[in-house]
């Protein structure tokens, strides 16, 4: 399936790297949050991405023209190592050979909804497609996830989780006393995890300057056409400099959650 991530937002929390590059290119060890969104889905096999871009657009254009397999994987090698004629390089791993990527610009300002209508012609041919945000990883089961989709009459689904963030839920009177105050981990809350499956359908529900998740997925809900797969397994989003840090302790400790591909 053809996968869409969107990746053309301000990131404005992040501003120390926001000035010089999108949110989707803060790195996580050696590659950017981007690519290990891109080879979660890789690793299912959905190899066929199309790219959402805005702001910065050329920095993620650019980064994949001078990829270079060899200074991601391991290599062999051979002659005398200067880049010359008498050098070969034999490749003991690869990870983009086999991706096809399309680079669409949506504009510096569109959100979610306008960006996808913006690359309707890219997957018009597809009964179902995948989308995403360019910025949040998970090692949630995606095969499983799918093939229910595929059984059920809904437009589309996403994955529901528990927020990250620690802050306490309140119920008051309508004079302002506080009747219960509990910890949001203990609340039933669930909030919207991203990694949607769309049928082509979606596109009769998105009007002009719609946000995705706001006024088509209403749309849905009152027909009950949208379904979502809670999941309680790790999934972690890249809105702050304290996500990102995180993040990489992960990645430094050598097998983070999410990159499955690994396992």
């Amino acid at each position: 399936m053809k996968v869409v991530l969107f990746c053309g937002g301000l990131g404005l929390r992040l501003r120390d790297h926001s000035e010089r590059i999108p949110k989707p290119m803060v790195p996580i060890g050696y590659r950017p949050i981007l690519w290990h969104v891109m080879k979660y889905y890789a690793h299912f096999g959905h190899r066929e991405f199309v790219l959402c871009l805005g702001y910065k657009a050329d920095a993620v254009k650019q980064y994949f023209l001078d990829y270079n397999e060899a200074l991601s994987n391991d290599f062999v090698l051979s002659g005398n190592g200067n880049g010359g004629d008498r050098s070969h390089v034999e490749l003991l791993g690869s990870d983009i050979h086999d991706w096809r990527i399309t680079f669409a610009d949506t504009g510096l300002h569109a959100n979610i909804g306008q960006r996808l209508r913006a690359v309707r012609r890219h997957v018009n041919g597809d009964d179902v497609f995948l989308a995403n945000y360019g910025d949040v990883l998970t090692d949630a089961p995606l095969p499983e996830m799918i093939d229910d989709f595929l059984r059920r009459d809904a437009v589309a689904a996403f994955i529901s989780v528990k927020p990250t963030y620690s802050f306490h839920v309140v119920n008051a009177t309508d004079d302002g006393t506080v009747e219960r105050i509990d910890d949001v981990n203990a609340a039933d809350i669930w909030i919207n995890g991203g990694y949607m499956i769309l049928r082509r359908e979606i596109f009769d529900y998105l009007e002009e300057g719609d946000e995705l998740v706001v006024e088509p997925f209403q749309r849905l809900v009152k027909q009950n056409l949208l379904v979502t797969y809670r999941y309680e397994g790790f999934w972690a989003p890249m809105d702050t400099l304290k996500d990102q840090q995180h993040l990489e302790s992960l990645y430094e400790s050598g097998r983070p959650s999410w990159a499955i591909w690994q396992r």
